[in-house]
């Protein structure tokens, strides 16, 4: 049995003389928390609008939850939160979610609606108007409706921008709960560092194509630099470790640029060797961020 809820194929949308996305390949599995990371204008939300069914690629095929793009029947296991969204003011938390229980056609409304607003954290605001909640809060609803009758596929876009850090908190735990469940997680967020910490693969998209595509390690690789607290006797450190790299001196020590995990050790041996005395030894290793400007820039106009 094909254990994908999302498999697509060389998608392309243009709009008129514009491409918006070129050659999109992608394929997520049950249980996988994905990120879908670029710079405003590179194709992420005309990717997710053709995913959710909003939007007919221009070319391209695949399947959502075993149905064909598009197909009605994959929405009814699919949850999906917009960047942009606005509730009737006029409504409750509770009315909220039971309008959109009935569009879906739940079974046991009131108990998912219960749910839904316990998991989100505002069970205690279920009868208070929209018009009374805060943006985080409005997030958080946003966020318990796309949570309704325990969807397959999970759509988030940026769901946790207008939340405080212990929001975020709140909304990594309970991508992590879904991913326990089995429930697939396509994110798109420009907060990286929450990405890094929750995402088991990411893609990379700019200008309309997919950059990078792969686990956090692969994307991050290995590490561009050793940071080695030492000091010297006689000969200075950057004379001793230029032959490894671009080095950089600091008051305790240097770094040295562009060295991979396997040259420590001659490194060391080196620096023994010239009579100096090593205090530690410290990898380092580009963050999610980092990476994602480099291939971003890279391909910038």
């Amino acid at each position: 049995m094909d254990c994908a809820s999302v498999d697509v194929h060389r998608l392309t949308k243009r709009y008129g003389r514009i491409e918006a996305l070129r050659d999109l390949t992608l394929r997520i599995d049950k249980g996988e928390i994905f990120g879908f990371l670029g710079p405003n204008g590179a194709g992420k939300t005309t990717s997710v609008k053709m995913l959710v069914g909003l939007a007919r690629p221009t070319t391209g095929s695949g399947n959502v939850l075993g149905f064909p793009l598009g197909d009605r029947r994959a929405r009814l296991h699919l949850g999906y939160l917009p960047e942009l969204f606005r509730y009737p003011e006029w409504l409750t938390a509770r009315e909220v979610l039971r309008y959109h229980a009935h569009l879906a056609r739940m079974h046991g409304i009131e108990g998912e609606i219960a749910r839904a607003l316990e998991r989100v954290g505002l069970a205690a605001r279920s009868n208070d108007r929209v018009a009374t909640f805060s943006k985080g809060m409005q997030q958080r609803l946003g966020l318990a409706v796309a949570l309704l009758g325990k969807p397959e596929l999970v759509v988030l876009d940026e769901p946790t921008s207008a939340l405080d850090p212990s929001g975020r908190l709140e909304v990594r735990e309970i991508l992590r709960e879904l991913r326990r469940a089995g429930t697939c997680v396509f994110l798109n967020s420009h907060l990286l560092t929450e990405v890094e910490q929750v995402c088991d693969r990411v893609a990379i998209v700019t200008r309309g194509r997919v950059v990078a595509h792969g686990t956090i390690a692969q994307i991050l690789g290995e590490g561009h630099g050793v940071r080695i607290r030492a000091s010297a006797n006689g000969t200075p450190l950057d004379r001793i470790l230029a032959r490894f790299g671009r080095v950089e001196v600091q008051a305790d020590g240097a770094t040295v640029q562009g060295l991979a995990q396997d040259g420590i050790p001659a490194v060391v041996a080196a620096l023994v060797e010239a009579g100096a005395a090593v205090y530690g030894v410290e990898q380092l290793t580009a963050t999610l961020e980092e990476r994602f400007l480099e291939m971003t820039a890279e391909r910038g106009s």
